[in-house]
Order: C-alpha cells, then sequence, then structure tokens
C-alpha cells in the first residue's frame, strides 16, 4: 500500500471534528509493540514518553496517539485507554489490566475552533475505527495541520497526516506515518523543490526570504509521527531508529527542529523479520521524508485519500 499499514498487524484509526478542524489518529496493534522515542523539538507535548527510556521496565507499548488540541489534545489518549482497558489489553497487574498508551500533540488552535479540541470520546472513536487500510491526507492529526509560518504576514499552507513505506533486504518493511504541523516548509530532498511554503501577497514566500523571523510562533507548531517496521527490534533499538529517523525531518523541513516547534518521533517494532541495522536505518530516513512529502501533498486536497 505504501504505508504504514505495510506492517502487517498493525492497525491506524482517525476521528475528527472537520469544522473546528482537529482530530487526533490512533495507532494500534492487538498484545501491544515494542516502541521506542525521540523528541527532539524545544516545546514538545507528550504522554508516558519517559517509559520508554531504555532502562525503564516497560517492554510493551498498547497504542501511540497523535493528537491535534495543542496540550488539551492529551485527553484522547485517556479515552484510547479507556476503551482498551474495556476490552482486556494493556499490562496485566493483580488489581487491574492498565493499558499503555503513549502520544504526542501538534498545535491547531489557531486554524479552527480553538475551544474544540479532541478528547476521551475522540480518542474512542479512532481506536474503534482502526483498520489495515487507513486513509491519509485531512484527517486525525493532520486536519488541522499547517506548514510554511515564518514569514510575517504570510498566510500558512494546509497540511496533513501523511504515509510512506520502503521495502528492507530479507522481505521485511520499514514505514512511517507523519502528521505535519511544521513552522518550516516542506523541500523534496531528491529534486530539492519546495514543495509547500507560506503565501503572501498572492506569492509563495520561503521561510528563507524572511529578513526577520516573526516573534509569535512560539509553541504553536509540531511534526509528530511514528516509524513502524516488522523487523525484530528490542526498545532500546528502537530508540536507536527513532533518533536516526529524524534525519526524514531535517531533510524534508526546513528548519526543523527549532524553539517554535515540538518535534516527535516514535518507532515500533511488530514482527519476526531480520535485517541490519543499517539497511533498516536509512530505510526508515527514506520512509520518514517521503511520509513528510505525503503529507503535504494530501493536505492541498480536501478530505481524506484511501
Amino acid at each position: 500500500m505504501g504505508s504504514i499499514a505495510d506492517v502487517r498487524g498493525l492497525l491506524v484509526g482517525h476521528a475528527q471534528d472537520e469544522e473546528a478542524r482537529t482530530g487526533c489518529t490512533v495507532l494500534f496493534a492487538p498484545g501491544g509493540f515494542a516502541c521506542g522515542v525521540d523528541v527532539r523539538g524545544a516545546a514538545p507535548g507528550t504522554r508516558e514518553t519517559d517509559l520508554l527510556r531504555s532502562e525503564a521496565m516497560m517492554p510493551r507499548v498498547s497504542a501511540i496517539v497523535l493528537s491535534g488540541g495543542s496540550a488539551y489534545g492529551l485527553a484522547a489518549c485517556t479515552g484510547v485507554m479507556r476503551a482498551l482497558e474495556a476490552r482486556g489489553e494493556g499490562f496485566r497487574t493483580q488489581e487491574a489490566v492498565v493499558p499503555i498508551v503513549c502520544g504526542a500533540v501538534l498545535y491547531d488552535l489557531n486554524v479552527g475552533r480553538a475551544d474544540v479540541r479532541p478528547d476521551e470520546e475522540m480518542g474512542a472513536r479512532a481506536l474503534a475505527a482502526a483498520t489495515d487500510a487507513p486513509c491519509f491526507g485531512r484527517v486525525g492529526a493532520g486536519t488541522g495541520a499547517t506548514v510554511g509560518k515564518l514569514v510575517p504576514g504570510a498566510s500558512a499552507r494546509r497540511s496533513g497526516i501523511g504515509s510512506s513505506s520502503v521495502a528492507l533486504p530479507g522481505g521485511g518493511v520499514v514505514a512511517a506515518m507523519v502528521a505535519v504541523n511544521a513552522c518550516g516548509d516542506v523541500y523534496d530532498p531528491e529534486t530539492g523543490a519546495c514543495l509547500a511554503c507560506g503565501e503572501k501577497d498572492g506569492r509563495p514566500v520561503r521561510a528563507r526570504d524572511a529578513l526577520r523571523l516573526s516573534g509569535g510562533l512560539l509553541g504553536q507548531n509540531t511534526t509528530i509521527g511514528v516509524v513502524a517496521t516488522d523487523v525484530k527490534l528490542t526498545k532500546t533499538e528502537c530508540n536507536r531508529l527513532a533518533t536516526v529517523a529524524h534525519d526524514g525531518y531535517a531533510l524534508a523541513i526546513r528548519p526543523t527542529h527549532t524553539v517554535s516547534d515540538g518535534d516527535t518521533l516514535f518507532a515500533v517494532s511488530l514482527g519476526e523479520k531480520e535485517c541490519g541495522p543499517m539497511e533498516l536505518q536509512a530505510g526508515a530516513v527514506e520512509a520518514v521524508w517521503r511520509a513528510i512529502l505525503d503529507a503535504v501533498r494530501r493536505g492541498g486536497e480536501e478530505g481524506a485519500q484511501c
């Protein structure tokens, strides 16, 4: 499919409020998956990322939530957690089942209705909609995503949530799903062409064309995503994969990892395939930048594309 759905066993679900231009996306697999994370931006909003440190005890994660709504959107994780508890999914203690739901949010309060954010109900709806053949574009966490916001007075370009996959030696696959809400512009690393930037006075303007940078954008952006593979990895190896895969952000988004971004990337492993770490990491970088390009291309069209 050329998407994160190529990692068999993973399910993706979206829920959104199109009028308010916000939503959330859930990545889920029955029984969970090994997971790591790398939080690179200066203004992140995340949940349960400390539990993903290599030395932390939790071996598997139940689900990952990507959400709009800024810090308010973390409430969607609670909805997913309650729904998984009802299914009996999660870490089993003597007293209860505790689903481990990690999450990251982006800022979209400035594009629709600031008083409408992803909540518990929306998170539960996204989980219920999870499928192995998901759509992408202006859906889920990408509903209110925009890019190209560094030039003062310029209007941002609509983006979305995109996905891509790369075949690996040995028959495995590595894939990415990214909600692109960057303050910077998006470029094609292969051609050098600028695919998405702001617009001012009826013409495109790029971040590098700005003589000064606006000071009103702090914490109002963020690119969040997931890299997934069917190559068997430990949690420590997932953390390394997430770190290297951030290169895909740097290749496609200029600038990225800024004081105005909360860029976060999870990495998950679900499967028993084998692949050398160099081939896997190189494939992850490519999958990430291709997913970013997919997000802005789809974001230029109405609604979702399957």
